[in-house]
């Protein structure tokens, strides 16, 4: 028998298991933004996706530039403390706000979904921990003197190891919730 938990862990899985995938398949992404049912809530979530995104290929970017020596170490500091912050505060609210408000009612809504919305509850909690290592990391930078290329050195490791999980997250995301909101529309997210 296996653990589910295991087997969905957000550091090993490749993807959602396709029963929780279905409705994908009846709402695929190329129709999303013709869908009737597509919402303003809906195109303000996944842009926010977007968003965590784009600060995460920018924090790597910035790192990169500071071990290239492309950066000088206090602009360098400014931007990590700017976009570093940005990612970790809008991701634990964005996170809070699914688990308290948006999970619970899409798993009312098709009960046959919940254990995906536990997959992502359980997503997010990993996920605390890694921006607990993310946030430890980049305060090394801030606190550095001088010589910050070790400490830099190690928060690209640390942010190169969240950004495949963080995507991982937020695809598995999109799929199983961008249905669930074009088929049943519920009014709660109009």
């Amino acid at each position: 028998m296996t653990n589910e938990k295991s087997d969905f862990d957000l550091t090993k899985r490749s993807g959602l298991p396709d029963a929780l995938r279905a409705l994908l398949t009846e709402y695929p992404r190329a129709g999303w933004e013709e869908n009737p049912n597509y919402s303003q809530l809906i195109a303000f979530w996944l842009d926010r996706h977007l968003m965590f995104r784009r600060l995460n290929t920018q924090l790597l970017g910035d790192a990169e530039a500071m071990l290239d020596k492309r950066d000088d170490p206090d602009t360098y500091r400014r931007k990590l403390h700017r976009f570093g912050g940005m990612l970790i505060g809008e991701l634990h609210g964005h996170h809070q706000i699914e688990d308290a408000h948006y999970f619970p009612v899409m798993s009312r809504l098709d009960t046959g979904l919940a254990r995906g919305f536990d997959i992502l509850d359980r997503d997010h909690h990993q996920m605390d921990a890694l921006l607990s290592a993310l946030a430890e990391s980049a305060n090394a930078v801030l606190k550095a003197g001088d010589d910050i290329t070790d400490p830099v050195a190690e928060f690209h490791r640390t942010i190169s190891g969240f950004a495949p999980m963080l995507d991982r997250h937020l695809v598995d995301e999109e799929d199983l919730v961008v249905p669930v909101l074009l088929k049943y529309a519920p009014l709660e997210f109009r």
